[in-house]
């Protein structure tokens, strides 16, 4: 799959752009702060309905502005087709004309594995950047899970307010088996769902990871969770009841799962160097792109942002080589060589692009 045009208007710094993609490289680059990780954003809105960096869409309408438009038109194996997303007082999302219900309708039309400078914190960060991560590559192959994320979250949310309720008004506390029961539900599926897709990646990143190290590293995955079963989680919650009425939030549920890498048996946020939770990322980056292109039978786009500010030129060397018949769309601060590849390139400056 690939995309063929990018429209924005007063999207970010962009007052109206109109952007012609090659269905292989593209580069954007230019100064920091001129809109190339914009274009980035723009992409992936498209794709999973909200920003990786904007906690309010409000915060992607240009200053003076009130809406926004994002059109993306695309090319699949099978057929072809337009989204097109309107950001003002409500979002509003069309997939070729037609006004979308739900978010999960958008989910998995145009599939995206994004790298950013941030995503070394997948690694070195906390466990929420790690669920991040797994929820943006499951939401896309299986939309049926943000739904129960979503209602899990919910739930999660509800159950919070009445924890507080109970300690400081004195609610009956036997009423907080309602939410629990509705908690597990949702808890088991989506511990199924992350459970099949680490388990994928496992298969994908011993191999992937050997050869980028000549084979002198070992990389090992471990998921933790305590929601592998609707009656352990039911039970564990009863067990911590006391503890989550005192502290007024639930302490323990699959907004709490983790995963863990090793290398060479040591756990590499721990023990790792620099070098190793680039190349870990690189990795786990690689092992999410083939294992959406093995879901949906064709390459997703990827999506790198600022990516190259990571990597030195053995390991971006590695990367560009196991990216074949993948539309890549680059953003960079200088120029950057390509071999062996259709390049489009683009400099970026205050909003307004200049094809080279």
């Amino acid at each position: 799959m690939w995309i063929n045009k990018i429209k924005i208007n007063n999207f970010r710094n962009y007052k109206q752009q109109e952007i012609k993609l090659e269905e292989n490289i593209n580069i954007f680059y230019g100064e920091n702060a001129q809109g190339k990780t914009n274009i980035i954003e723009a992409i992936f809105l498209s794709s999973m309905g909200k920003s990786f960096r904007a906690k309010k869409d409000k915060e992607m309408i240009n200053l003076n502005s009130e809406n926004a438009e994002v059109e993306i038109e695309y090319q699949k194996s099978d057929r072809d087709g337009k989204i097109k997303i309107e950001l003002g007082k409500k979002k509003i999302i069309y997939q070729n004309g037609i006004k979308i219900k739900k978010l999960s309708e958008l989910l998995g039309i145009i599939n995206i594995v994004i790298f950013t400078p941030d995503d070394i914190h997948i690694l070195k960060g906390g466990p929420q950047n790690r669920r991040k991560f797994l929820d943006i590559m499951i939401s896309q192959l299986k939309p049926n899970y943000m739904y129960h994320l979503n209602l899990y979250l919910k739930t999660l949310e509800q159950r919070n307010n009445y924890l507080r309720q109970i300690r400081e008004e004195r609610k009956d506390e036997n009423l907080l088996e309602i939410w629990d029961e509705k908690l597990a539900e949702h808890a088991i599926i989506i511990y199924q769902y992350r459970e099949e897709y680490i388990k994928k990646i496992k298969e994908k990143i011993k191999k992937i990871h050997g050869e980028i190290t000549n084979q002198k590293e070992e990389i090992e995955i471990e998921y933790i969770s305590e929601c592998k079963s609707k009656e352990e989680y039911l039970k564990l919650l009863k067990e911590r009841r006391k503890l989550d009425i005192i502290k007024g939030f639930t302490t323990k549920g699959i907004h709490r799962d983790d995963f863990v890498i090793y290398i060479n048996k040591k756990q590499i946020d721990i023990y790792g160097s620099q070098g190793q939770h680039r190349t870990a990322i690189l990795s786990l980056k690689l092992s999410e792109l083939n294992i959406v292109k093995e879901e949906i039978g064709e390459n997703p786009i990827l999506l790198l942002d600022d990516f190259m500010s990571e990597l030195d030129e053995k390991r971006i060397k590695s990367f560009l080589e196991k990216i074949e018949d993948t539309q890549v769309i680059i953003t960079v601060t200088q120029k950057i060589k390509v071999e062996n590849k259709k390049v489009l390139i683009y400099n970026v400056k205050e909003g307004k692009l200049e094809k080279q």
